[in-house]
């Protein structure tokens, strides 16, 4: 979860108004998706993506100035939608313990990455290029934030630089981990994905445990 630079700004140009222009947009959007996963951000231009939403070029371009910003407003919904599922699950579910609400961050992360077009391309952050993305459109901070989130108001754990560093450590070594259980299986190996769920659990146990005996 690196720290992404404050220019990257807002991707549109400007903002759909009428309901037929946010419906164009969202076309856009998931043309981009398809795309991205078919080819990659290499083969991605504005020309097959105006081409695959069925709209004019010009059109595009009313609201992208490139492919770049395109990418980038793809990564931004991709983070709100994840964010809005975790919150969803979190309404739901009941939890014994943070450790449970670990996992199920995971799975979301998991199903997302399986059944969500262009979250495979764009996920945590890890685009084509680092400095497009703001801590709106990161997923990495969006997943931090709510697992803080989460032990502080649900589990009443202590505040402070301890539970920020070791959250922040827990989310990128667990999307190392996922990532390599993506590489190789497009479902991603349950296995590995078990492997990333232990390390997250593990790593945050003794730095939690470590930081509530300093405090006393």
């Amino acid at each position: 979860m690196s720290p992404r630079s404050s220019h990257a700004g807002e991707p549109l140009r400007r903002r759909p108004a009428q309901r037929r222009s946010v419906r164009r947009v969202e076309r856009m959007l998931d043309a981009c998706a398809e795309l991205l996963d078919e080819g990659g951000y290499d083969a991605l231009t504005t020309t097959r993506v105006a081409e695959r939403a069925g709209v004019a070029i010009g059109s595009v371009y009313q609201f992208f100035p490139d492919k770049r910003a395109l990418s980038q407003a793809l990564a931004r919904r991709n983070a709100e939608l994840f964010a809005a599922r975790v919150g969803r699950r979190f309404m739901i579910e009941d939890y014994t313990g943070w450790w449970d609400a670990v996992d199920a961050i995971i799975d979301e992360y998991v199903e997302m990455h399986r059944s969500v077009p262009g979250f495979r391309s764009l996920h945590f952050g890890d685009v084509f290029d680092l400095d497009l993305l703001d801590s709106v459109a990161d997923n990495s901070t969006v997943i931090a934030g709510r697992l803080r989130a989460l032990l502080l108001t649900e589990f009443g754990l202590a505040d402070g630089e301890d539970l920020d560093r070791a959250i922040l450590v827990a989310v990128e070594a667990g999307d190392a981990v996922l990532k390599l259980a993506f590489r190789h299986d497009p479902h991603g190996d349950p296995v590995i994905v078990t492997e990333a769920k232990q390390l997250v659990r593990g790593y945050l146990s003794r730095q939690l445990a470590a930081a509530e005996s300093r405090r006393r």
